[in-house]
């Protein structure tokens, strides 16, 4: 048997990334829901659908600066031919004269009324006067104080915004999973809701193991490896819109990673941990995460057909039975274990809906090959076509999965059968929200 056909048999033997997403998945619910201020609920999804309570403009209103008057008062204003004596008016313009009865203003709030012959100036938002159904903008006008000469003559309802033409009452304003933005916080207000009950933010702590793990701000040597990956898990938790805590390193040593874990259980709605995933003799997380204490969960560790990084686990750890994700030591790979199992994690707890990053289909630039049996989720650079549709550059892989990441815009998706993807290919491109 050749070399080849030895990976691909091996790789026959590993849970389809699919299946093992569904099973995951499956086991978890969102968070329960939490009625929160708006100024504290951005960022968070929606729990129920928000309905306006009340109309939006909650009243009648003047849309601009100018003159509110009644319509009738003003069809006579147009062209008449020309006419000398309307000095700095344009000629050929017939103006109607109105008495000017008051100043409004935003802040105005006293009920007024206009007559035959009059109009009231307004600022926008002021208040619109009971019977006028126009507001004539300044620059229409002579700009009178106590009268004013109007040259034309608008559309009836020109520069009014009547209550609830924005919104009405009943309107649904946003929908069950959807994420609190800014300008929603703004509807929510303007229609008179000052709490929403949303999903809270999932509270992640990240955890790095390995007696060989060092913290930042040297270099790597012989027997000792800087700890990127609770850093870069971190960053990566926030990014999907968790409350990320990070803990740091953690030795191998069974006791205090025990302990770690069961007080880490007490302000957590998951926890990420990062290395030990694998068999090898230093690898003291699996064993003891493994470990079926009663009442206390278990975590199983699953071969997956995943490239980069082909180990995962999850599970829950503690009496309240805390989920646990646990992703491979190696930097590039964790992240990529990150975008493909923990974010999803995150965003189901959190309501989101939909739990997976949008994805495009793109025509690929360069020709790539792909281990066979493994789903790849290689770093590429994602461009939108002048004429529609997008293009993928594939960036570095394989053992060089971390630095193609920090240039990528998108992750290129080659599934378990392709062994090579042909330049001017069509192919899958998970989009990163990258914002740059």
């Amino acid at each position: 048997m050749t070399a080849t056909a030895d990976a691909e048999a091996a790789a026959n033997e590993l849970m389809p990334l699919a299946e093992y997403l569904g099973s995951v998945l499956r086991r978890l619910r969102a968070l329960p829901p939490l009625d929160l201020d708006l100024t504290q609920a951005h960022g968070n999804v929606l729990a129920h659908d928000v309905l306006a309570p009340h109309p939006y403009p909650a009243f009648d209103q003047a849309a601009i600066d100018g003159y509110a008057a009644r319509w009738e008062d003003l069809a006579a204003a147009g062209r008449i031919g020309s006419h000398p004596s309307f000095g700095a008016f344009e000629a050929g313009l017939r103006p109607v004269r109105l008495n000017v009865v008051g100043d409004l203003g935003a802040a105005s709030w006293r009920p007024v009324r206009l007559t035959p012959g009059t109009c009231f100036s307004v600022a926008a938002g002021a208040p619109l006067p009971i019977g006028a159904d126009v507001v004539v903008p300044i620059h229409w006008t002579d700009q009178g104080m106590a009268a004013v000469e109007i040259m034309h003559a608008p559309k009836r309802g020109s520069g009014v915004r009547r209550a609830g033409d924005e919104l009405p009452v009943g309107r649904v304003l946003a929908s069950a999973g959807a994420y609190v933005t800014p300008a929603m916080v703004a509807v929510f207000a303007a229609s008179g809701i000052g709490h929403v009950v949303v999903r809270p933010s999932p509270r992640v702590v990240v955890v790095a193991t390995g007696d060989e793990l060092v913290d930042v701000g040297r270099p790597s040597q012989p027997g000792q490896v800087v700890d990127a990956n609770s850093h870069a898990l971190t960053a990566a938790a926030v990014e999907a819109g968790a409350l990320a805590y990070r803990i740091g390193i953690c030795d191998d040593d069974p006791e205090g990673l025990r302990g770690l874990l069961e007080d880490q259980t007490l302000r957590a709605d998951l926890i990420i941990t990062t290395g030990g995933t694998g068999t090898g003799p230093g690898d003291m997380l699996r064993r003891v995460l493994s470990r079926r204490d009663h009442g206390r969960g278990v975590v199983e560790f699953t071969d997956v057909a995943l490239c980069p990084g082909a180990t995962l686990g999850f599970g829950t750890v503690g009496g309240e039975e805390v989920p646990v994700v646990c992703l491979p030591g190696e930097p590039g790979a964790a992240l990529i274990g990150f975008e493909v199992l923990a974010r999803p994690v995150i965003q189901l707890l959190a309501g989101a809906e939909p739990v997976f990053r949008p994805g495009v289909k793109a025509h690929l630039l360069e020709t790539v090959s792909s281990p066979g049996g493994l789903r790849e989720f290689r770093p590429a650079h994602v461009a939108e076509r002048r004429g529609g549709g997008y293009t993928v550059q594939p960036l570095a892989g394989g053992p060089y999965t971390l630095s193609g990441l920090a240039e990528a815009n998108g992750l290129l998706v080659l599934g378990e059968r392709v062994t090579a993807a042909a330049a001017g290919s069509t192919v899958d491109v998970l989009l990163l929200d990258r914002r740059r």
